[in-house]
């Protein structure tokens, strides 16, 4: 029983997608795949991208975030923002505070969220992060940089879509000048634009229709959840515990 509890960890597969305009409490807009046969807009995200990465270790999954972008999740999908529908707006507005305290998430929304969301949106960041993932190998600089350009939005009221606010994001995440630039000229290339748009289309064949996403792939079939409210199902059907969103300290309660 044990060496069959081991393959079936190893199996373990999981994508989150992520895009930071949604209103998620998870840094971006990035889906996420669970290789475990076991990304509301931008503030939501934010939060399942957090949590997802805390329960990388304790559940032992293989976690991948996966930039795409919401505009195109949308558009694709036929879906419309619920931050149109007034009572909606309203009380998606008080649950994100209530949200942000029970997720320990840093949120403070900007003064004008129509316009960072739909006037300014983020396609140049999400190119950016998409050429981030591109560059590097073992997917912690896409943690830190979308997670430093969620906060620009989410918790600092500051632009991500020119060039300066991307570059001042990630030198926050820890890269160097020397990657900035290359990651600035790739973040305009035919390839980035088009691996966004595959990616984007990716998550669209898995069912999405918004963010916060996620797939968990178990014993080879592919699970796909959305909201930030769904782990402790997605615990259940990866044979996981949910130990709610710190699990280091509910660890240390037992």
């Amino acid at each position: 029983m044990l060496a069959a509890h081991r393959r079936r960890l190893r199996q373990r597969k999981m994508e989150i997608v992520t895009n930071l305009q949604d209103l998620c409490l998870l840094p971006l807009t990035v889906w996420g795949q669970l290789n475990s046969k076991i990304k509301q807009v931008l503030k939501r995200r934010y939060k399942s991208k957090n949590v997802m990465c805390r329960y990388r270790n304790v559940w032992n999954i293989d976690l991948k975030l996966r930039p795409a972008f919401l505009g195109g999740i949308m558009h694709g999908a036929g879906n419309k923002p619920p931050g149109l529908v007034p009572n909606k707006f309203a009380y998606m507005t008080k649950d994100l505070n209530r949200l942000a305290e029970y997720f320990s998430v840093p949120l403070q929304s900007p003064a004008d969220p129509f316009e960072v969301m739909f006037q300014k949106g983020s396609l140049a960041a999400m190119r950016f992060v998409a050429a981030v993932q591109e560059k590097e190998k073992d997917g912690e600089k896409v943690v830190n940089v979308s997670r430093e350009l969620w906060r620009r939005i989410w918790s600092e009221d500051k632009d991500i879509t020119e060039p300066a606010s991307l570059s001042e994001a990630a030198v926050k995440a820890g890269l160097s000048e020397s990657e900035i630039k290359e990651l600035l000229a790739m973040s305009t290339s035919t390839q980035v634009k088009e691996k966004l748009k595959s990616t984007t289309q990716a998550a669209l064949d898995y069912g999405a229709f918004g963010f916060p996403m996620i797939v968990c792939h178990v014993d080879g079939k592919p699970e796909m959840f959305f909201g930030s409210d769904r782990f402790e199902l997605m615990a259940h059907c990866i044979g996981e515990k949910w130990l709610g969103p710190q699990p280091s300290k509910s660890a240390a309660k037992l």
